[in-house]
C-alpha cells in the first residue's frame, strides 16, 4: 500500500476525487488543493513529501531497496521485473502485466494469487498465517512450496526470488469472468 499526494490536475488521484466528492455533498466551494482542503466540517490534509508510484527506481542510492524478482508464467517463460523492498507479489505482477489473477483483491477470499516459491526462497518466507493456509488447501495442484501471492511482502533477503504460475487456478465464478485489477 503506498500513500500518495493530491494532483489537483490529475482527474484519476483518488484523493482529489474523494475531495470532490465530499465538496459536492457538503455544497461547499472547492478550495486551493495545493493547501489543505476543507470543507465546513471536516479538515483533510495532504502529504508534501509522497507521490504516486512512479514505476522504476531512478536513483542510484535507492539501489538497496531493489529487489529483483522472476515470474515464471503459465508457458514457462521468465519474466524479470525489479521491485522495491516492501512490494506485494500479487500487486507487482498486476502493475507488470503478468497473469497472476487475485480475484479477491487480497482479501484472502480466494487461492487465485496461488504460486510456486522456488525452494532457496521458501524458508526466507515467514510462515503462512492459518487463513492463508486455509486458501491454500482450495488452490488446485497444492505442492510443499505453493504460497498466495497477496501474502509475499519483498524483503531485502528475497533478492533473486523466483515464483512460477501454476498452470491452472479455481475463480469461484461460474459465467467464465475473469475480474480485472483496479
Amino acid at each position: 500500500m503506498s500513500l500518495c499526494r493530491m494532483n489537483s490536475g490529475c482527474r484519476f488521484c483518488k484523493l482529489n476525487i474523494l475531495t470532490s466528492f465530499m465538496h459536492c455533498l457538503t455544497g461547499t466551494a472547492r478550495i486551493d488543493s495545493s493547501s489543505s482542503s476543507r470543507t465546513s466540517n471536516r479538515s483533510l490534509q495532504t502529504s508534501n513529501g509522497l507521490y504516486h508510484s512512479q514505476g522504476e527506481i531512478t536513483d542510484a542510492e535507492d539501489d538497496k531497496d531493489v529487489v529483483n524478482v522472476v515470474y515464471i508464467d503459465r508457458s514457462g517463460k521468465r519474466i524479470p521485473v525489479k521491485a522495491k523492498v516492501g512490494d506485494n507479489i500479487l500487486y507487482l505482477a498486476h502493475k507488470h502485466g503478468i497473469d497472476l489473477e487475485g480475484a479477491c483483491e487480497a482479501s484472502l477470499a480466494c487461492s487465485t494469487c496461488h504460486v510456486y516459491v522456488k525452494d532457496d526462497f521458501y524458508d526466507k518466507l515467514p510462515q503462512p498465517e492459518e487463513r492463508e493456509d486455509d486458501m491454500l488447501d482450495m488452490a488446485p495442484m497444492l505442492q510443499e512450496n505453493s504460497r498466495l501471492g497477496c501474502q509475499i511482502i519483498l524483503t531485502r533477503e528475497l533478492d533473486g526470488i523466483e515464483l512460477t504460475l501454476p498452470k491452472v487456478t479455481r475463480n469461484f465464478y461460474v459465467d467464465g469472468h475473469v475480474p480485472k485489477p483496479h
